[in-house]
């Protein structure tokens, strides 16, 4: 089932993790930590795109300055 899908890959990302810890001579904390930030950078990126599509357009500089209460 399901679950047994989910164990499986788990399974195999732990293997690829093991092999590649092996080959590049890394700790295995110090791969994940280094995918995990690729990952948030990515996502960063992501949302900032999402943002900027999502943005009304732009505002002057007074307009700025008068939200700011400049």
């Amino acid at each position: 089932g399901y679950y047994v899908g989910i164990t499986k890959y788990a399974q195999e990302l732990l293997d690829d993790l093991d092999a590649m810890s092996k080959e590049m001579g890394k700790k295995k904390t110090a791969i994940v930590s280094e995918a995990l930030e690729m990952y948030m950078d990515y996502q960063d990126i992501q949302l900032a795109k999402k943002r900027l599509n999502d943005s009304t357009g732009t505002i002057t500089h007074d307009e700025l300055l008068k939200e700011l209460g400049i």
